[in-house]
């Protein structure tokens, strides 16, 4: 399955989670119920990975996680805040660059309606 393909199902899944929870719960909450139905579709699901940062040659474990990585393919960076602004698109296209992974889905559950939470990002 293409990295394209698992970000339909999983933007799906997101939308089940948020019509099932509503906005305005913990990110912690989204991530089990999210990493939940991704798992009732049939795909494999890694939570909390660590992620070190390499400066040069030294690799630093400074506490980083990813909240969830789809298939090794699609990491999603969860979020419920008021409105994400540009420092969450960093913080993802960060975890993708140290992860070499090539799309990431940033999810801001802290919405009326999730297209609205929703980003897309490619390296």
């Amino acid at each position: 399955m293409t990295a394209d393909e698992l970000s339909n199902i999983i933007i799906g899944c997101a939308i089940e989670v948020h019509k099932t929870l509503g906005p305005g719960m913990l990110e912690s909450s989204y991530e089990e119920c999210l990493d939940y139905e991704l798992k009732k579709k049939g795909l494999i699901t890694k939570r909390q990975i660590p992620v070190p940062v390499i400066y040069k040659e030294v690799k630093l474990d400074c506490g980083y996680w990813l909240d969830l990585l789809v298939e090794d393919k699609v990491i999603i960076e969860i979020k419920s805040v008021d409105k994400l602004i540009p420092i969450h698109q960093s913080q993802l296209l960060t975890y993708m660059r140290f992860a070499n992974i090539k799309l990431g889905l940033l999810i801001n559950f802290k919405v009326r309606f999730l297209k609205d939470g929703l980003d897309r990002l490619i390296l």
